[in-house]
């Protein structure tokens, strides 16, 4: 007896076919293709019809390659595929800013759906492509944009779209995260743990976009807009990466009962509804749910009024995992072509985005760990617990240790919650004190679980 995938015997359904234009053949790009070609019998009984592959734009069809293609595939003009009436789905995994503005609106505008992995594209320019999108009624879809082969999107837009979000925190950034982990686990220096990463592929010769939190922050913006309905600019949010981290630091955290992740958070304040959008090192429970999320994995934990918490985590690069998110949303957008109707799911799971601007880092209020250098005399904590009390800010508990050399000694101080604005003005005061020897070192404290 066969089993499997079964189908109504149906001449339209035998006929039909999806048509699919790759720009980009790179590491993503090289995956999809082969999904598309060694996996084309499984996908077309999992959908009824065939998703058909018919070019592939790149700069050099000569390069060499993880996998071998037909060379009659490969083009060098991308608009051999972009405006092609004979191609319905444009997948955009090339990368970059203002060239692939270009062609992903070109595409949209000649009919085409689009589905990419391009972040920083939508961050930039997500209203735009998303208007462009709706107005010609086809589908913008990024699934592989955020979290590699971890379906967040779908989820966000789908799943949870009878909910409304509470808060939003993300381990978006596999090197970042990889780096923290090494840190924390073997006690290493920032320097060295990134050298180890390069070493083994996790980190490109180029870090900063990973370090400097820059990848996770385009990341964020696209999962506050399917939470909120807002696309906030790149300018109104706090994006601190993890550079300053050090080992001391993450040791006196674990010694608190923390650790210390790269952490994107978007949340509702309860108490005001105000929209935060933060991206910045933060100290969590031991206990809480991204607390052993470690290594290279990314994961999301997203927490709605009538859901309660999910957590979702897994791979958040890799050629296979992010060609896998490609090729689902090729099959999604397959499967709205067949129906020849308009998207069934805005892009972004709202008709229309609003114009909130996220309260500004200055506004925002959170515990904090600080670590003073401080001269090894008697009155220092006092002093500068005095000082804290004028700006309204109050400790919550203190790690003295033994001196680092003959004159200094590490001041460890956990506050209750603070106003950011409060706590920075009282450091500018505190790192004035003679007895303070070196710059206030501070990680924000992220309770909520």
């Amino acid at each position: 007896m066969k089993t499997g995938w079964c189908w109504r015997k149906d001449e339209s359904v035998n006929n039909f076919k999806t048509t699919v234009g790759l720009l980009g053949c790179g590491h993503v790009g090289a995956g999809v293709a082969r999904m598309l070609l060694v996996d084309r019998n499984f996908i077309r009984e999992k959908m009824g019809w065939p998703l058909e592959l018919l070019k592939i734009a790149v700069r050099n069809p000569a390069a060499s390659r993880p996998f071998d293609f037909p060379v009659d595939l490969f083009t060098t003009d991308p608009y051999e595929i972009v405006g092609n009436k004979d191609i319905q789905v444009v997948a955009e995994l090339i990368g970059g800013i203002e060239l692939t503005r270009e062609l992903v609106l070109a595409a949209l505008r000649s009919g085409q759906h689009v589905v990419t992995a391009n972040k920083a594209l939508l961050a930039h320019h997500g209203r735009e492509i998303f208007a462009v999108a709706a107005k010609n009624k086809v589908e913008v879809m990024f699934e592989a944009a955020v979290a590699g082969g971890i379906p967040i999107i779908r989820v966000m837009k789908e799943g949870l779209s009878a909910n409304r979000i509470r808060h939003l925190f993300g381990i978006l950034n596999g090197t970042s995260n990889y780096i923290l982990t090494r840190m924390s686990r073997e006690g290493l220096d920032f320097k060295t743990a990134l050298e180890e990463a390069q070493q083994i592929g996790y980190a490109e010769s180029d870090p900063t976009l990973d370090v400097e939190g820059q990848d996770a922050a385009h990341k964020l913006i696209l999962l506050t807009a399917l939470a909120y309905g807002t696309l906030p600019d790149l300018n109104n949010i706090h994006i601190e990466g993890i550079t300053a981290l050090t080992p001391e630091d993450i040791e006196f955290a674990r010694e608190l009962g923390y650790v210390v992740k790269l952490l994107a958070i978007s949340a509702r304040d309860e108490t005001d509804g105000r929209l935060e959008v933060r991206l910045h090192p933060a100290m969590l429970p031991k206990t809480h749910l991204l607390a052993e999320v470690c290594g290279s994995t990314n994961a999301v934990l997203v927490s709605g009024h009538a859901v309660g918490d999910i957590l979702l985590n897994g791979a958040g690069a890799g050629m296979m995992p992010t060609a896998s998110s490609v090729l689902g949303d090729l099959m999604e957008v397959a499967r709205t072509s067949r129906q020849g109707s308009a998207p069934r799911v805005p892009s972004l799971g709202w008709f229309t985005l609003n114009d909130e601007i996220p309260r500004s880092m200055s506004e925002t209020r959170t515990t904090y760990y600080l670590r003073f250098t401080v001269a090894d005399r008697p009155g220092v904590l006092a002093a500068i617990a005095s000082l804290f009390a004028e700006y309204g800010i109050s400790l919550a508990q203190v790690i003295q240790k033994s001196a680092v050399d003959s004159h200094s000694v590490p001041l460890v101080i956990l506050t209750h919650l603070a106003q950011e604005r409060d706590l920075k003005a009282a450091l500018k005061v505190v790192d004035k004190l003679p007895a303070v020897t070196a710059p206030t070192r501070l990680i924000r404290v992220e309770t909520r679980l």
